[in-house]
């Protein structure tokens, strides 16, 4: 699916400021002496240091003629791993899980950034988040090998975390949450009035129908693939889907959560999303439609070794950056 990276910038005040430009007396441009570089090349460290693990630069950075290439060296600190791993889990969880383990992207993106490891596993990868000691549920988390893993989104504590509570016990609440993690998808939920009917055939309404049953992120066709759960809590069970493949995403056969999430971390939106999260990390917004080149660059990068480190580094190597 394409998705557009940017839009327009408005014509009239670029018109605008053409005809200032025109019009006004012409100015000599002052030249930058020493001490102005200096300034400016302290902020600049000042700022990425500040973005990347959250304290100042110091003061070889500082004094640095070219503090941006100090990025190497902090994305591979453990300060930047543990800060970088803590904004993951909030961008992929409304609050902080009631357990460690349930905060699984916070185990997942430090292991993916500790070993070298490529953002799509940190999805699909054939691994597990289960606390460190199995007997005590608030014990830390951490991640195993499994051979029947897929990122965290098995983890029983992730999966119980986001279960829902629908009425038949579909798992639209993980459906959502996947499409969220991967390729940043955004809905917003809303209440439902008294009375109102929450099934799926309710659902099918024509002021529902539009997240639930059309679009390419279809709610509950993209659950019907995920099985259903019984139970609430410790007595949660899972059983696995018997409706068989739906045609989910843009028109893709789907049969199960693995092949829906290998479809949404090969879709161009996750790639889109990685860049999306690497500017909210060094700046605290996404991206401007100013910064569309550059954009347009992190995606390039990621794409071509799926590091979430790439798409950072031409993020903040960019001499736009410390402007």
């Amino acid at each position: 699916m394409k998705r557009s990276l940017r839009t327009l910038l408005p014509v009239a005040p670029l018109a605008a400021a053409v005809l200032v430009a025109m019009t006004g007396s012409p100015r000599k441009a002052d030249a930058e002496t020493p001490a102005d570089a200096a300034e400016r090349a302290e902020r600049c460290a000042t700022r990425l240091y500040t973005a990347m693990i959250g304290e100042s630069a110091p003061e070889a950075a500082r004094t640095s003629p070219t503090p941006l290439t100090n990025f190497d060296a902090l994305v591979a600190d453990p300060k930047f791993v543990e800060r970088f791993s803590r904004f993951i889990n909030s961008q992929m969880n409304p609050r902080t899980g009631a357990t460690p383990a349930e905060d699984a992207s916070y185990y997942m993106a430090r292991y993916i950034l500790q070993n070298g490891k490529t953002w799509p596993e940190m999805f699909v990868g054939k691994y597990d988040v289960v606390p460190t000691d199995a007997a005590n549920a608030g014990s830390p988390g951490m991640v195993v090998d499994n051979p029947n893993g897929l990122g965290y989104f098995r983890s029983r504590q992730w999966a119980v975390r986001y279960a829902g509570n629908e009425l038949a016990g579909i798992r639209i609440v993980s459906a959502y949450r996947m499409m969220q993690n991967t390729v940043g998808l955004t809905l917003a939920a809303t209440t439902n009035a008294p009375n109102v009917d929450t099934s799926a055939q309710g659902r099918r309404a024509a002021v529902c129908a539009g997240c639930h049953y059309d679009g390419w992120f279809a709610l509950d066709k993209v659950a019907a693939v995920l099985g259903t759960r019984t139970g609430t809590g410790a007595q949660t069970q899972f059983q696995p889907s018997t409706v068989g493949p739906q045609q989910i995403l843009g028109g893709i056969s789907i049969a199960n959560d693995a092949e829906l999430v290998q479809a949404l971390v090969t879709n161009e939106a996750f790639d889109v999303n990685a860049c999306r999260l690497a500017y909210k990390y060094l700046y605290g917004r996404q991206e401007n439609a100013c910064e569309g080149p550059v954009f347009d660059k992190c995606v390039a990068a990621f794409k071509a070794d799926k590091k979430i480190q790439s798409a950072l580094a031409v993020v903040a190597k960019d001499p736009g950056f410390c402007e």
